[in-house]
């Protein structure tokens, strides 16, 4: 299976914001929820510029096992995310992808009969 979409909306997280695996998950209506956003976290390529580590567990946690926890934790506080006891303050750092705008509708083109 191929993730690219999943990368994609993740390389759009600003640093210094994070987004959780459910709401990852939610925006892309992945079937299986947080833990199908877990996987393709999971099978990140390695030099492609994806932020993996602006992705973590609800309510902020870093879930990830070591030693990728403690390189999660230094590159999150690197991009100034405060991390108290491997949490994230989300209501600091919580990124909301901006709504996309509804399609402008055009008039029907009038048909001219010849």
């Amino acid at each position: 299976m191929s993730w690219d979409h999943v990368y994609r909306h993740v390389q759009r997280i600003p640093r210094g914001r994070v987004l959780t695996y459910g709401a990852l998950a939610k925006a892309l209506r992945l079937p299986g929820g947080a833990r199908t956003a877990g996987r393709a976290m999971a099978a990140t390529p390695s030099g492609r510029g994806i932020p993996w580590h602006r992705v973590i567990g609800e309510r902020g946690k870093i879930l990830i096992r070591e030693p990728y926890a403690s390189l999660q934790r230094k590159l999150l506080e690197s991009e100034g995310v405060g991390i108290i006891e491997s949490r994230v303050d989300l209501k600091r750092h919580l990124w909301k992808p901006p709504k996309k705008s509804a399609p402008k509708l055009r008039a029907p083109k009038k048909r001219i009969h010849k």
